[in-house]
């Protein structure tokens, strides 16, 4: 029978359509591609094409004194450091000048890689950037709240094939992430605990929806999943923002998200997927009821007419038998090394 679920966080309520169910190999894109090469001469991301870009802002070199891990401004950015954050109001009209920061990570100079495939210590690499540029940016008192995501493939909204992250920092809190930390300090208010905390502590006492359970994270596919495989990562310690997070336990999250996101290329055929690093604004740093998470979307099904006019997701896939699926993955090929 169908079932309702909430999301115990945003309180919004998914539809767990099992009378449509899909076993989860059914997902699998099996679409014809076609190998792509180490190097493509007119990608702009490649070695040898550095002046193409806008300037370099971060870094990180491999052994042999070659870059390893780039970071450069968006050619096309959506926000712009050079414009004031001067907020008008008149009336019901509200604007702020279209301030903000908008970098791109070059992950690889090897055009035909992907993270699942990258060794784990290349990620750290690529999260070691990440933290680089949060840390850099939360000190702006003009920043409200920096993202970074990642979009792989074109479903996902990627534009450039070769592998790359991104980062935009706004000069404003989106209603969004206002509304979940709203429901997490209610949270807090009421039974003096992290929602967040408490959710990962339940899901390990029953083991049903863990993906991989590291020293330092637990991926999981949440109990009112919005889609097939949208699985999250979490810090068993308490942080509230991804600054805070040490070196070790960088590391331990590279080998994590390397894992889960080849465990979804060989199981699933190297879907689509989003990621983003969901994080507490810099002014909430140290905050007990919230939690920073990544959170990883596959795009395996299309939002269509309910879901626009409902805001109601539908999932086909039970997140259970997803967790159990990705679990069965074996992904030794993904690096050479078995990887669980």
């Amino acid at each position: 029978m169908p079932e309702l679920r909430q999301n115990y966080l945003t309180k919004e309520w998914v539809i767990i359509a099992t009378e449509r169910a899909k076993r989860p190999e059914e997902l699998a894109t099996r679409r014809q591609r076609e190998p792509r090469p180490a190097f493509v001469p007119t990608c702009v991301f490649c070695p040898g094409n550095e002046s193409k870009t806008p300037p370099e802002v971060l870094r990180l070199a491999a052994e042999d004194g070659s870059w390893k891990v780039r970071v450069v401004g968006n050619k096309f950015a959506a926000l712009s450091s050079e414009v004031q954050p001067v907020r008008t109001i008149r009336r019901s009209r509200r604007t702020i000048g279209g301030f903000g920061v908008h970098d791109v990570i070059i992950d690889t100079p090897d055009h035909s890689q992907c993270m699942a495939l990258m060794s784990d210590d290349h990620v750290v690499k690529i999260l070691q950037a990440y933290k680089a540029r949060y840390d850099a940016l939360t000190i702006d008192r003009r920043i409200a709240h920096v993202t970074v995501f990642k979009n792989h493939g074109g479903t996902a909204g990627a534009s450039l094939e070769h592998p790359h992250s991104q980062l935009i920092a706004t000069p404003v809190i989106s209603y969004q992430i206002r509304q979940r930390f709203h429901e997490a300090l209610t949270h807090y208010d009421e039974y003096g605990e992290c929602i967040f905390c408490q959710m990962l502590l339940e899901d390990l006492e029953e083991q049903k929806r863990i993906v991989i359970a590291s020293d330092h994270f637990v991926a999981l596919e949440p109990f009112g999943s919005a889609g097939p495989f949208c699985t999250q990562i979490y810090p068993r310690r308490h942080m509230a923002s991804f600054g805070e997070i040490s070196e070790e336990e960088i590391v331990d999250l590279a080998r994590t998200l390397r894992t889960l996101l080849a465990k979804l290329y060989f199981g699933l055929d190297d879907p689509d997927f989003n990621y983003t690093i969901r994080s507490a604004p810099a002014e909430y740093t140290g905050a007990n009821h919230f939690h920073w998470y990544v959170s990883v979307i596959p795009r395996l099904t299309r939002v269509a007419g309910f879901e626009l006019g409902s805001g109601m997701f539908i999932n086909t896939v039970l997140p259970e038998a997803a967790a159990e699926f990705l679990r069965n993955v074996k992904v030794e090929r993904a690096v050479g090394t078995s990887a669980g």
